[in-house]
């Protein structure tokens, strides 16, 4: 396949991509990637794959893509930490986004910069510290106000979105609901199914904290809806995270066991650790409710295994990270501790790999 075969054949995944028929689409890229000799090609057409395959929570699919590309650059770096962080796999995460950070400020790219910045956002807001999780997306806003004249407006769109889960987890739930309003707008005025799916997550996320769960609900319901149809079964733990959250608000126990049935299906599929540790997490306040000792002790065991296993907590103090809000501390290393951890002990080198360090990590 040729030069202007294989630009005929990306566009016409584009094509199909945009038109919401992602598994053609990856049909076709695929086909691309086996039989074009274009090097230019094959690197555009890996980049649709890994975007994709983010889209669709297809994490260790995100993975394999960046492997085939030996031009680690920021975008690479960007997508691996995204794989990473699907993957729960934090530490690598968090090294993948200081990289792609470093490249983005040593060429001068402010599109990069305001990417990475979004996904930080996600990272912190997954381990809590909800101060870092809103400072990286309003730093993304920042430089969509600044340099992002002639950009997709999605990168907006994408900010406020970051910035309003960032919110309403820090209890600022009118700003929240502005921030996701106009995220929302923007995704139905470009069809970005992805972004409504989140933003109507994010929707429902924000009635459930308002106790609203009548309106909370059907937008659960429409947000999983587009979750399915687009094939995004991250969003879709996410979605019946918040469902069984609010089935344990209205104290009913046995429907919240079936949405956790149903998130653990798909978290055990995915490799989601995190969601996994948040479903046992749930499991073990409804069984202690329900007085159920057996089964709550197995969520407890299961809960301290998902937390060794994803290296969660402070190396200093051994507590565990991501159970409440705290302000956290990345060392060089790319391991993460509780700021005041490091404030009162100080240290010459990392806890948990001994490399040794000076000073705090880039992000």
């Amino acid at each position: 396949m040729g030069q202007d075969q294989t630009k005929q054949q990306i566009e016409k995944g584009l094509h199909l991509y945009q038109s919401n028929q992602t598994e053609k689409a990856l049909q076709v890229w695929m086909r691309v990637l086996e039989k074009s000799a274009d090097p230019a090609g094959r690197f555009r057409v890996l980049g649709c794959l890994i975007t994709a395959h983010a889209e669709m929570g297809r994490y260790k699919d995100m993975l394999k893509g960046t492997t085939v590309s030996l031009q680690l650059n920021g975008q690479v770096s960007l997508s691996m930490g995204n794989a990473f962080l699907g993957l729960s796999i934090f530490q690598k995460a968090l090294e993948c986004f200081e990289k792609a950070l470093r490249y983005a400020h040593n060429n001068d790219d402010k599109m990069l910069e305001c990417r990475v910045c979004c996904s930080l956002g996600n990272f912190y807001a997954q381990i809590k510290d909800y101060e870092k999780a809103l400072f990286f997306p309003c730093k993304a806003a920042e430089l969509v106000n600044d340099y992002g004249k002639g950009w997709s407006l999605k990168y907006r769109a994408m900010s406020q979105y970051h910035m309003a889960v960032a919110y309403r987890k820090l209890g600022r739930l009118a700003d929240a609901m502005d921030c996701c309003e106009e995220s929302m707008k923007i995704a139905l005025q470009h069809g970005d199914r992805p972004l409504q799916a989140l933003c109507l997550l994010c929707f429902a996320d924000i009635h459930r904290s308002r106790k609203d769960m009548q309106t909370a609900f059907p937008r659960y319901d429409s947000s999983m809806s587009i979750m399915t149809e687009i094939g995004n079964r991250l969003g879709l733990i996410q979605v019946l995270l918040g469902v069984t959250k609010c089935w344990m608000i209205q104290k009913e126990l046995d429907k919240a066991l079936e949405s956790i049935e149903k998130a653990q299906e798909l978290a055990e599929g995915l490799g989601n650790k995190l969601g996994l540790l948040k479903l046992h997490c749930l499991c073990e306040m409804i069984y202690r409710t329900k007085g159920q000792q057996q089964e709550l002790r197995d969520h407890v065991v299961k809960f301290h295994e998902c937390v060794e296993e994803m290296e969660l907590y402070c190396g200093m103090c051994g507590e565990s990270i991501g159970e409440k809000n705290n302000q956290l501390q990345a060392l060089p290393c790319s391991h993460f501790f509780h700021l005041k951890c490091l404030q009162t002990n100080g240290t010459r080198g990392c806890p948990n790999c001994r490399r040794l360090s000076v000073k705090p990590g880039y992000v």
